[in-house]
């Protein structure tokens, strides 16, 4: 009973149509893509209750005391306009983080089935010159080990046993996934199929296509290993140990004109016309240091990754082992060079 409210109550925020556009269709597409089979609307209604109820504990201890005192219609209006801009703030900050999440997901699974593609149309091959038909092929050619490939071949396999077309089968499960190389070359079969021409010459040149294009991937790869060492070293190394190196000049600094400046007031001499004692704080050098080498870190993934896979989002690993690296390393680089540089300070 519960879940059928949520449920129900999850709906009324997902419309049809918006503007004519299918909304709900689009929505169950990308969660195949995903790899789940139904739309979890009791959740779109659990996160809406979830998102009330933090707004109701940001708002009442952070926004109605400010309100309080002042006109009760100009109190009705903006609480109703800070709660509304609070809560979709909380809902948007959860979507984007599950859009992420799912984005993620559906890229790691297309590069899944890329990656097997070549290998499993090489059994359909051998199976259409051993006499079999592509349907009887395909399901032949399903192994364990093509992992999701393998599932989606289930599915078209099924499919056409079932009564369905072949050619249909096979379209819809490659529009469920937005992968020019899959699309492709799955359309070039497709084609091939409906105009009842060599269906097995076409599949050789396609896997001969996949294995060049893998080739010259992992050549490009290997060419700019170089490259990808140098960034390493600048982020994870360099540019730690060159902040910390920074703070202590910054330290030495400060001290020395603190000095000049005793001396020359004891001394009765005017003072000097420069002083970074409140000029600087070196607290905040040090969170502004933490802060550029967490940017330098992400902005170096991602760079990384495009050099590597041409694909941001396969870089998205190495941002906190690069994160984590640098920050570390500028910790130890600030106690080494402040036992270094301590006598001077």
């Amino acid at each position: 009973m519960g879940d059928s409210m949520l449920q129900i109550f999850g709906k009324a925020f997902v419309p049809e149509t918006i503007f004519n556009k299918p909304i709900r269709s689009t929505l169950r597409k990308y969660l195949l893509s995903a790899g789940y089979n139904d739309v979890p609307y009791s959740l779109f209604g659990l996160l809406f209750l979830i998102t009330a109820a933090l707004t109701y504990g940001i708002f009442l201890p952070l926004v109605y005391p400010l309100l309080a005192g002042k006109f009760f219609i100009l109190v009705f209006l903006l609480s109703f306009l800070s709660w509304a801009l609070i809560q979709i703030s909380i809902v948007a900050l959860i979507i984007f983080s599950i859009t992420f999440f799912l984005n993620i997901k559906i890229y790691k699974r297309i590069k899944a089935i890329e990656a097997n593609l070549a290998d499993f149309l090489v059994f359909v091959s051998t199976n259409l010159k051993g006499g079999l038909s592509l349907e009887e092929s395909l399901w032949a050619a399903i192994r364990p080990e093509f992992g999701l490939l393998a599932e989606e071949m289930t599915i078209v396999s099924k499919r056409v046993m079932t009564g369905n077309d072949l050619a249909e089968s096979l379209n819809e499960f490659i529009t469920k996934y937005d992968s020019p190389s899959l699309q492709r070359n799955f359309m070039l079969i497709i084609g091939e199929v409906e105009s009842g021409g060599k269906i097995v010459a076409v599949i050789d040149k396609v896997i001969e296509s996949l294995k060049r294009t893998r080739a010259l991937k992992e050549e490009m790869s290997a060419a700019t290993v170089s490259y990808m060492i140098f960034i390493g070293a600048v982020v994870v190394v360099i540019s730690p140990v060159l902040f910390a190196l920074s703070f202590q000049l910054l330290q030495i600094i400060i001290g020395f004109t603190q000095s000049l400046g005793s001396s020359s007031t004891g001394s009765g001499m005017m003072n000097l016309p420069i002083s970074f004692d409140n000029a600087i704080d070196v607290n905040n050098f040090k969170k502004f240091s933490v802060m550029a080498i967490t940017t330098i870190s992400i902005c170096s993934s991602i760079i990384i990754s495009i050099i590597e896979k041409g694909d941001i989002k396969a870089g998205l690993k190495y941002i906190p082992a690069f994160t984590f690296s640098s920050i570390i390393v500028y910790l130890l680089s600030m106690l080494i060079l402040g036992g270094v540089f301590g006598g001077l300070i």
